[in-house]
């Protein structure tokens, strides 16, 4: 009988690329019971599709390890704070792993995290949820409550708990699995505790509509005296007559603690303004003709008509600088694509000198503004910087939202290998992923003209993204965990 073989990877390719042949009956066609019965199903087969990730997870984990990291001393070597959860692996892991399941890098360490307990740690935890009886949210706790605990502590308390565990609510697990590793260890408690208190942190994240979220972790006697504060503060606004919703009066009693209205012993803030102007808004006074041949910056002209219009609407308006702020203005295409930038003092001059070759009184097309020119040597101009941080707005990995006021100008083609010192090769990366793009071996990063950014990770995973745009803003979710790095260069 001959023998057929066939490549490994091949098979792997085909088995990877099958649909699934399960065909589901409309749910509206289903019994009460039948409905309870298929819930049941699915819940399991989450389980199951939850282990397979953990366990591709490890995969991944497995060839990724940290002797390509540069090592301690190096001005790239990592800090305590970074690194993979996975012990003996890359710190560039979770970057990985977040453009491979087109997530944040702080979801994916969560993943991650959580694969290496329990696929390695707690093996009996991770069977139970491949077979389908302990769903994914309750394996995970497993995995956040004993993830501090050493071996012995864990060959302790799985064995009491798991038979349990898939007929108790999460909160009595969660309380089960503390008195058990507390019973087996009394410095567990305070293990935990610890741990805790390093994860304290404020975090920002725009939510909807023009509007923000500002959080606070904190242990839990100042997270309940700061409460106290705001709460005393709102509801003596509204017992003074103030009807407005008790939310709306805590949000300002906590943004005036915060940022001390009324207290003039502290120092005093300055702000920033910047104002987007589309450029089809301006309407200069002389229309061009279909057959002109109109010079182009960045494919649209920016011409002195265009800002002696700008200038008189600004005046029309009243528009200034905060006391002790500035003020900047953006010009955009009909996409919202930054086209340049300037002060108000930048704006008057420029107008007020026109064009270089027809003069101030000329209405023609010649272009007078645009993005700040390229620069020779490594270091980028403030002008330059101030364009990029308004054209980004955030850290341009894929999947990153730290704002640009926390980022560093980055050469996409380093300076070293010929890039230049131009705003179509300089973007926004936060410290993190400047660090994975600098130190981190196998990825590969390209920007096209337009500003579009494409990142392919060492696994061949390409994900790509571009200046935001007016017409592209979105709010993201909130992060569990996302440190702020400020450490300076190198690193």
């Amino acid at each position: 009988m001959p023998v057929i073989e066939v490549q490994r990877s091949s098979l792997e390719g085909v088995l990877l690329e099958l649909s699934p042949a399960v065909e589901h009956m409309p749910a509206d066609r289903l019994s009460a019971e039948e409905a309870t019965r298929a819930l049941g199903l699915l819940q399991a087969r989450k389980a199951r599709d939850d282990a397979r990730e953990a366990e591709l997870l490890m995969s991944l984990a497995a060839d990724r390890p940290d002797t390509d990291d540069p090592p301690p001393g190096h001005p790239g070597a990592r800090r305590r704070s970074q690194g993979s959860p996975v012990p003996g692996t890359s710190e560039f892991l979770p970057d990985e792993a977040a453009m491979v399941l087109n997530c944040g890098r702080p979801h994916a360490t969560d993943l991650l995290s959580d694969a290496y307990q329990l696929v390695e740690r707690m093996p009996a935890v991770h069977a139970e949820r491949r077979a389908g009886r302990l769903d994914g949210y309750r394996a995970r706790i497993f995995a956040d409550v004993l993830g501090t605990a050493s071996d012995e502590v864990i060959a302790v308390v799985v064995p009491e708990i798991l038979p349990a565990a898939a007929g108790w609510s999460s909160g009595k697990l969660r309380k089960r699995l503390i008195a058990a590793a507390v019973a087996a260890d009394e410095e567990f408690a305070e293990r935990r505790r610890q741990e805790a208190e390093r994860r304290a942190a404020v975090r920002l994240y725009p939510t909807a509509d023009g509007m923000s979220a500002l959080t606070t972790e904190a242990p839990a006697a100042v997270a309940a005296a700061m409460w106290s504060v705001i709460d005393q503060a709102a509801q003596l606004a509204k017992t003074a007559g103030d009807d407005r919703p008790i939310g709306v009066l805590r949000a300002e009693a906590h943004a005036a603690r915060v940022l001390g209205m009324g207290d003039d012993s502290r120092p005093a803030m300055s702000g920033h303004v910047t104002i987007t102007a589309p450029l089809y808004a301006l309407r200069p006074s002389r229309p061009t003709t279909e057959t002109a041949t109109t010079p182009m910056v960045a494919g649209t002209p920016i011409t002195s008509a265009h800002l002696r219009e700008l200038l008189a609407q600004l005046n029309a308006l009243g528009v200034q600088a905060p006391a002790g702020g500035s003020l900047a203005l953006a010009l955009t295409d009909d996409d919202g694509a930054l086209l340049a930038t300037v002060t108000p003092a930048e704006l008057a001059r420029l107008a007020a000198r026109g064009c270089t070759h027809h003069g101030r009184e000329a209405d023609c097309d010649c272009p007078v503004l645009g993005p700040p020119p390229e620069v020779p040597g490594y270091s980028h101009t403030a002008a330059q910087e101030r364009f990029l941080r308004l054209r980004d707005r955030t850290c341009r990995h894929p999947g990153c939202g730290q704002p640009a006021g926390r980022t560093d100008a980055d050469h996409v083609v380093p300076y070293a290998c010929g890039g230049r010192t131009s705003c179509d090769n300089l973007c926004c990366l936060c410290r993190s992923h400047h660090r994975s793009k600098t130190f981190a071996r196998g990825w590969r990063f390209q920007m096209d003209p337009d500003g579009t950014l494409h990142v392919t990770t060492p696994s061949g995973i390409t994900r790509s993204t571009r200046p935001p745009g007016l017409h592209d803003q979105r709010a993201l979710p909130p992060p569990r965990h996302s440190p702020v790095d400020d450490d300076p260069p190198p690193f």
